[in-house]
């Protein structure tokens, strides 16, 4: 049998096109699964780690269209999946150009054979840089991809489908990609503490830097209360990435409530991030196109230092005043406000447009960020942020011994 990663394979012949809400009709090639797929069509600035996208449980619903216009070359393998049961949660994929020879040594598959088993459908051909540009200018929209006989359907119908799906304005997503019991993550060696970590679309790199540090991670569904959480006497608390709007995460947030009023040390990134801002009383708002790349400049305002990070939401926290925004050279009296567990403060805020990017009880006991420090994939900047709730979880214990 030939290797994957020596093996060539033609290029897809099946008629597909690319179908958007507001009315317009890209028609391409096939690939993967053939059929149809709905969802919100969103755009990724990263050129590498597509298979890490596409394993993401935060993209469930998304079509992804990547900016980089060369993808499938590494192909597909067994280890780099982001989700805990390897599914592909993207709703489809749209490239510019599909590799034709997977040239990688990790590969088992190819790009095309992984989404064909897992029925996701691709197109390729796209002007991808009109398309990136398009979503920019008017804000990521409802879409669809059709291949095979369903795109040769009229185009007023395929339309009006797509038209029909739901917002992802007000969907409440993390059940859907949750796990349904809870697994344990052991740590590396000596166990030194254990967290309760809720899956709102964890992906699998992120207990493998807690269990590095000698973390164990309880990984628990969404929606646990906070009961459950007692009974497991974590020494800290957890809650990951995820899809949908936060805004619908009312019993999530009422938990973390409970969980800072029993000062239990807390991390949230990009959903959690989210929910902390919810519980501290700040509000959310979907964002125009997102954040959704490896190559995002984050300021920590406290430290004055700038990380590159990996981002995936379509959603935000809005500052206090409720404005969506704060400049790089905003005072700490902007970033400033209280909350029914304490002074708060804004701690990270993006350089490309100002949105909120971190938030932080003053106390240290709860802090959160919006982007995802377990580069998967991206750059390693923000690991120091698993370092920091190491470093909260030592000291708590140390308080409570005294």
């Amino acid at each position: 049998m030939t290797n994957p990663a020596h093996r060539s394979y033609p290029p897809e012949t099946v008629p597909a096109v690319l179908v958007l809400g507001d009315g317009s009709v890209y028609p391409g090639f096939g690939f993967g699964a053939t059929g149809k797929n709905l969802g919100e069509a969103v755009f990724t600035t990263a050129m590498t780690g597509y298979q890490e996208t596409m394993t993401d449980p935060s993209y469930h619903r998304q079509i992804v269209v990547t900016a980089a216009p060369h993808i499938g070359n590494t192909g597909w393998n067994d280890e780099d999946d982001e989700s805990h049961d390897g599914r592909i949660w993207v709703a489809g994929l749209v490239v510019r150009d599909l590799a034709h020879r997977v040239s990688n040594w990790r590969a088992t598959s190819s790009l095309p054979e992984a989404m064909k088993q897992q029925g996701v459908i691709g197109i390729s051909g796209i002007d991808t840089r009109t398309l990136v540009r398009r979503l920019r200018n008017h804000g990521s929209v409802k879409a669809g991809i059709f291949s095979g006989e369903l795109a040769q359907r009229p185009h007023d119908e395929l339309i009006a489908e797509v038209r029909e799906q739901e917002d992802m304005a007000g969907a409440d997503l993390a059940g859907e990609v949750s796990v349904d019991k809870a697994y344990t993550v052991p740590a590396v060696g000596a166990t030194r503490y254990r967290i309760v970590a809720f899956d709102m679309g964890i992906k699998t790199a992120t207990p493998r830097n807690f269990a590095r540090r000698g973390i164990e991670t309880v990984v628990v569904p969404a929606g646990t209360s906070f009961a459950e959480v007692e009974k497991l006497q974590p020494d800290g608390v957890f809650i990951s990435n995820g899809p949908g709007d936060p805004a619908t995460a009312d019993d999530m947030v009422a938990t973390l409530r409970e969980i800072l009023a029993a000062k239990i040390p807390f991390f949230g990134i990009c959903f959690g991030n989210q929910l902390l801002g919810r519980a501290l009383g700040l509000q959310t708002y979907k964002m125009k196109f997102g954040h959704r790349g490896i190559n995002v400049p984050v300021l920590h305002h406290e430290s004055g230092k700038i990380d590159i990070t990996s981002q995936n939401h379509g959603f935000a926290l809005a500052a206090p005043g409720n404005t969506e925004t704060l400049p790089a050279d905003c005072q700490e009296t902007d970033r400033a406000f209280s909350t029914d567990f304490g002074p708060a403060l804004i701690t990270h805020t993006c350089l490309n447009d100002g949105t909120v990017e971190g938030v932080a009880l003053r106390s240290g006991l709860a802090y959160s960020v919006q982007y995802h420090p377990e580069s998967a994939a991206g750059p390693h900047d923000a690991h120091p942020l698993f370092d920091q709730f190491l470093a909260l979880l030592e000291q708590h214990s140390q308080e409570r011994k005294a």
